[in-house]
């Protein structure tokens, strides 16, 4: 039993003593911490109906047409609602106007404008 305990005993000597147990308890915080900011990038928090808001802000005409799509784009795979809002022609064929607004799913920032906006 005595040989247990000795063994015991030297097996916590080598553990690291405690600069090695809060060097992997501050590597476990710092992973942690770079994993929660990650995710939270790609999380999705403005609805769509807020995305069209936003993007209906951005034009100087009334759309008569709203389309909405997530998509997710760069190396993250950022989410970003990509709203269109448009008028069609009245022959039906194309539009008299049409405006694509990239609204970032995360913050509700507009990230791009592209179209004719007046």
């Amino acid at each position: 039993m005595e040989a247990l305990a000795n063994a015991a005993r030297s097996r916590g000597r080598m553990g690291g003593g405690p600069w090695l147990r809060a060097g992997v308890i501050g590597c476990v915080l710092v992973l942690t911490f770079v994993a929660s900011r990650t995710c939270q990038k790609s999380q999705i928090r403005v609805t769509k109906d807020q995305a069209i808001a936003t993007a209906e802000r951005q034009v100087e005409f009334d759309p008569t047409r709203e389309q909405v799509r997530l998509v997710r784009q760069g190396i993250g795979a950022k989410p970003f609602w990509a709203v269109s809002l448009s008028i069609p022609k009245r022959s039906g064929e194309g539009f008299r106007r049409l405006t694509v607004v990239k609204v970032d799913a995360n913050t509700g920032k507009v990230a791009s404008v592209a179209g004719s906006q007046r």
